[in-house]
């Protein structure tokens, strides 16, 4: 910070009470974007006279209402919202009410959506959010009475402020243009994937004020991405293209099925009709596979003696027709058959899975 960097290197002469009031500053600035609020101030003995002398002097610039700005830390594009918000609780420390998230003061609606950088919008005052009712006698900052999900508080520029996905459904709420909206959802799926399901459920309470069925937040959804001319298909596409993506979005969408979800998921017609059509080549599996065996079982019987049934007993007619279906190899056939036929039905390599399944073989032969 320039002037304090000047004053402790003996560069700049203040009187006394300015320099200690520069050396207190300098313990609150440094953790605020190198802003303090009159209050802070006051807290460390700062009277607003003698800010209104450090900045006639230079050392300091009013950016707000009861903020000021050292004069020599460097400037940014959200000063002034950065200066709104901290004077919406100006004795508490920035840093410490980064902690509230969704409980505390949040960025909202217009500013929301600038601070994201999404949509062409230009805010005419600071919008804010909080759980508890406020109100301000400052026309620049406007307030609004909101419950947030903690999930959908996030932070930009060092600021508590509300998700993309939250933003485009205040934008909904507040703004009603749906171009202009789309707009906006545009500039976010550029940015990052966004959470569509978590955004169609914020979008629902706005469903039917939009021409659509209550509480139908992913039809609202649907017409903002037309408008926008994000192709839903092409979205996927490129998701599915990515291995690993893919597998997170399929494996994080799973994790939310309910067993009724699953089920219906499972018993569609197309799935009822494969598994007939893999029972049915089982079926005729088992039968061409194990025919001709069970043929010279029956042969291996009748050509038993009448003797080896006196002597030995039905034990040893077992014994031979175990040993007979073993030393056959009839499982491994039978196996090679019935992979076969599976993997035409539903279109999955036989290779693998035969490997398997013979290595299954030899560890019971074992």
């Amino acid at each position: 910070m320039e002037i304090l960097g000047k004053y402790l290197s003996g560069r700049y002469n203040p009187s006394m009470k300015s320099r200690e009031a520069l050396r207190a500053l300098a313990e609150i600035t440094a953790y605020q974007w190198g802003m303090v609020t009159a209050a802070q101030a006051s807290m460390h003995g700062i009277t607003r006279l003698d800010l209104s002398r450090l900045a006639a002097d230079g050392q300091l610039e009013r950016v707000a209402h009861g903020v000021y700005k050292d004069a020599g830390a460097p400037g940014g594009p959200h000063d002034a919202l950065k200066a709104a918000w901290l004077s919406t609780d100006s004795k508490e420390m920035g840093e410490a009410r980064l902690k509230d998230g969704a409980s505390g003061v949040v960025v909202a609606g217009e500013s929301a959506a600038e601070l994201h950088a999404i949509g062409d919008f230009r805010a005419l005052r600071h919008e804010f959010v909080c759980p508890g009712r406020r109100q301000s006698q400052r026309s620049a900052i406007r307030y609004r009475q909101r419950t947030l999900d903690p999930s959908d508080v996030t932070l930009a520029d060092g600021l508590p402020v509300m998700t993309m996905e939250r933003t485009i459904a205040d934008l909904v709420d507040e703004v009603g243009d749906l171009s202009l909206v789309a707009d906006a959802l545009r500039d976010a799926s550029r940015k990052r994937d966004l959470d569509l399901e978590r955004l169609g459920s914020l979008l629902a309470p706005h469903a039917r004020r939009n021409g659509f069925k209550k509480g139908d937040g992913a039809a609202l959804l649907d017409r903002l991405m037309e408008i926008a001319g994000i192709d839903p298909e092409a979205v996927a596409r490129r998701v599915a293209a990515d291995a690993s993506l893919g597998s997170r979005v399929a494996a994080t969408y799973l994790t939310r099925l309910s067993q009724e979800h699953i089920a219906r998921l499972v018993m569609t017609p197309e799935m009822q009709q494969t598994i007939r059509s893999t029972q049915e080549s089982v079926a005729a599996t088992v039968q061409s596979a194990m025919a001709p065996k069970l043929a010279a079982i029956d042969a291996t019987v009748a050509g038993v003696s009448a003797n080896v049934v006196k002597n030995s007993g039905l034990d040893e007619i077992a014994r031979r027709i175990s040993a007979q279906v073993v030393n056959s190899n009839v499982m491994e056939e039978f196996s090679r058959a019935w992979v076969k036929a599976l993997s035409e039905t539903i279109a999955v390599e036989p290779e693998p899975i035969t490997a398997n399944c013979e290595t299954q073989n030899a560890v019971t032969r074992d």
